[in-house]
């Protein structure tokens, strides 16, 4: 047998093999765990003009905006309307477009609930991006 000579210090390494061991269970984990889908709504805001350029002229042919106001009433492009009728109307204007985008324009005192539900009633009339319109937007800014 032999025998070494010398100073016999202790050794301080940390063994890391077990510890990447673990790191890569929780790394499987977590990755199990994360949904593939995102989950939510899938919105458009408008954006606005570059600063030089003057804003474009409003194309009311083109546009769909639902408005909202405080006391929960519908207009679609300014023609008042109801909320039974909202999905139906929305499917008659669509018809013949190949771009299905529509906005909402609501009160800021409104709860978001009653924006989901127009939302909602969107989606379900076949529109396929749902934009937000705000105040600063509107604005330019």
């Amino acid at each position: 047998m032999a025998f070494a000579v010398g100073g016999g210090g202790s050794k301080s390494d940390i063994n890391v093999t077990p510890l990447i061991d673990v790191l890569l269970v929780l790394l499987i984990i977590f990755m199990v765990i994360t949904p593939l889908t995102p989950m939510g709504l899938d919105v458009l805001a408008p954006q606005p003009p570059p600063p030089n350029q003057p804003p474009p002229p409003p194309d009311q042919d083109r546009t769909v905006v639902i408005v909202i106001d405080k006391d929960k009433s519908l207009k679609l492009n300014q023609d008042p309307i109801d909320w039974k009728g909202l999905g139906d109307r929305l499917e008659f204007v669509f018809k013949t477009r190949a771009e299905r985008v529509v906005f909402v324009r609501a009160d800021k005192d409104l709860p978001f609930e009653t924006v989901a539900n127009a939302i909602d009633i969107a989606k379900g009339a076949g529109i396929d991006k749902v934009g937000l319109m705000t105040p600063k937007i509107e604005a330019g800014q």
